[in-house]
This record gives C-alpha cells, sequence and structure tokens, in this order.
C-alpha cells in the first residue's frame, strides 16, 4: 500500500518522472524541467525482500531531529547518511507528502535557474 502512495506523491511533484536505472527492484524519482540531462534524483523507492523504504534528501538539521522523533526514518541506506534519509511505513501520510515535498525543493534548488523556471518553481511546492 505505501509504495503505491509514495508513488503518487513522488510523481504528482511537477516535472517528476520515475526511471529505473539499478533494476525493476528500485524506482529512481527524477526531477527535470526541459532538459532531462540535467534531471536529478530526489527520491529512491525500494522494494526489496518484501520491505518497502523510500530514500528522500533532506536538510542535515532537520533530517537529525526526524531521526530521533520517528523510528521509521533513519540515515540513507547507500546514500550520503549527512543529507538523505531513509523512510519506511509507519508515518503518516501528511508527514510523507511534506518529506517528499522537502526532498524535492532541495533538489530542485540545485537545478539551473533555466530548469526551475521550466517547472515554475518559486522556492517552494505549491499546496493545493
Amino acid at each position: 500500500m505505501e509504495y503505491e502512495l509514495w508513488r503518487g506523491l513522488a510523481l504528482g511533484m511537477p516535472g517528476a518522472y520515475e526511471d529505473f536505472p539499478f533494476g525493476e527492484g528500485a524506482a529512481v524519482f527524477k526531477v527535470a524541467g526541459k532538459d532531462r540531462s540535467r534531471a536529478k534524483m530526489f527520491g529512491l523507492l525500494s522494494h526489496r525482500f518484501g520491505l518497502v523504504s523510500l530514500n528522500l534528501k533532506c536538510h542535515p538539521v532537520l533530517a537529525e531531529q526526524l531521526r530521533a522523533a520517528n523510528p521509521q526514518i533513519t540515515p540513507g541506506y547507500h546514500m550520503n547518511k549527512k543529507h538523505w534519509n531513509t523512510v519506511v511505513p509507519g508515518l503518516a501520510e501528511e508527514l510523507m507528502s511534506d518529506l517528499i515535498e522537502d526532498s524535492y525543493d532541495l533538489v530542485v534548488a540545485s537545478l539551473p535557474r533555466i530548469e526551475q523556471a521550466a517547472l515554475d518553481w518559486n522556492g517552494l511546492v505549491e499546496r493545493g
């Protein structure tokens, strides 16, 4: 259930798309404006050994706070542990949506301005 929910939240971000560079068991969520060659990853959703997990980029200070407050959030598996978290099922849908949006925003902020403009990004994803 979480797999499809998290996948839908990630793909709902403007300019987001799914790629499988590591095989069918790991969906990589990338964002790009007009130029997919400049795309950057903002999430990695995996389903291994019957377990679902989602790696998301996070500001280092917030990452520490989230890990301390939620046992479902740990340092990023196979990622830079300072900037990435791994999340497993058990968090509220609203918190997961916020975490995905934060990861997306951090990554889009690092894209060239022309790519940001193509996404109509002005600092934060607007929530409806």
